[in-house]
């Protein structure tokens, strides 16, 4: 019942009400009063607003905020596709995300793609606060794990309920290339520098195969999965490295390219910084472990998410680490990358949790 009608039946019934008011008096102190509960209200969300605000900011800017509208979250992705193609992708998974959240909050969730232009800005987004939470490839988790040994994996992409993924050595359509060995002499493309299945895993596949740096007449970084498909399927280059994912789309699309080979990798995590507001981060791990829309997880190809630890990725850090080893003629100090305890301080480390 609203307040007119309570002042309405006062009002009707002032005669047999001992010490009734006059009804302007009444009408006033109503006014008053829904003044007052007005005013107490925004302060009462105010102080909700700086609580939140200062879990979420605590240690670190935060790309978060709470408004008259609800809560906004940011969420980081790297360009491993066109930008265009990355919000394509991963719209259904964020509105079905906001929904499962707004429930469990009880509160407006909206979330904000950040798409980096490529891994490192990626990384540095999540960093310096740009964003509150990001999905990334294991060794760009890797790498951001150094730089700040507190982040927490949320949760890990899987297929079937596995950790396992596949990344793809393309090479052309009609080319005459049919085994490993068949790539000695011949130009291959890989994707990012930091990429893991464009690069690291690619390379560590390579070198058990007998193949590497200089047994290639060249090499180059294109920066991205499927700018390698395209310019393998083109001829530019003998064969290249790709996520199983950009490949499948790729042929799906009509380009002129072919599986030559096939290495594990293991599945990507969606991490957050530890100091994200506790509440917030719950809402947002039971979401994507409970997730089960099919439809919503097709583009990423995946048909759920499990729990992950950074022991799960204890084999790219190793990868990363024996990388060196594909360039015969580099005498660089290679930059070792351990998946270590907090009390390893002297190496460049990413800790256990």
């Amino acid at each position: 019942m609203g307040y007119g009608s309570i002042d309405s039946q006062r009002c009707r019934h002032r005669g047999g009400v001992r010490g009734a008011k006059d009804p302007a008096h009444i009408s006033s102190a109503n006014t008053t009063l829904r003044i007052v509960l007005k005013i107490g209200t925004k302060l009462l969300r105010a102080v909700q607003v700086a609580v939140i605000g200062i879990g979420l900011a605590a240690g670190t800017a935060s790309a978060a905020h709470r408004d008259e509208h609800g809560l906004t979250l940011s969420f980081g992705l790297y360009t491993s596709s066109k930008p265009s193609a990355m919000v394509r992708k991963f719209r259904p998974i964020v509105s079905l995300l906001e929904r499962k959240m707004s429930m469990r909050l009880g509160e407006p969730v909206r979330i904000r793609m950040q798409i980096a232009k490529n891994y490192q800005q990626g990384i540095d987004h999540l960093k310096v606060g740009k964003v509150d939470f990001s999905r990334f490839g294991p060794a760009s988790f890797i790498q951001a794990k150094t730089a700040n040994p507190d982040l927490q994996i949320i949760a890990i992409e899987s297929k079937n309920r596995t950790k396992v993924v596949n990344g793809i050595i393309a090479t052309g359509l009609h080319s005459s290339i049919r085994t490993l060995s068949d790539l000695k002499g011949q130009s291959f493309a890989f994707g990012n520098e930091q990429s893991t299945s464009g690069r690291y895993m690619a390379q560590q596949f390579l070198m058990k195969h007998g193949v590497t740096a200089k047994d290639l007449s060249r090499y180059e970084y294109l920066g991205r999965h499927d700018i390698v498909g395209t310019k393998v399927g083109v001829g530019d280059y003998a064969a290249g490295a790709m996520d199983e994912s950009t490949f499948r789309r790729l042929l799906a699309n009509g380009e002129k390219i072919r599986e030559l080979a096939r290495f594990p990798v293991v599945s990507t995590p969606w991490i957050a910084p530890s100091d994200m507001d506790p509440v917030v981060y719950s809402a947002l791990k039971i979401s994507l472990l409970e997730m089960n829309d099919a439809e919503a997880m097709l583009p990423l190809e995946i048909n759920g998410f499990i729990q992950g630890t950074n022991n799960d990725y204890k084999v790219i850090a190793d990868s990363m680490n024996s990388n060196h080893r594909f360039f015969s003629d580099d005498n660089r100090e290679p930059v070792e990358w351990v998946l270590a305890t907090r009390k390893d301080k002297k190496k460049n480390v990413a800790s256990t949790e």
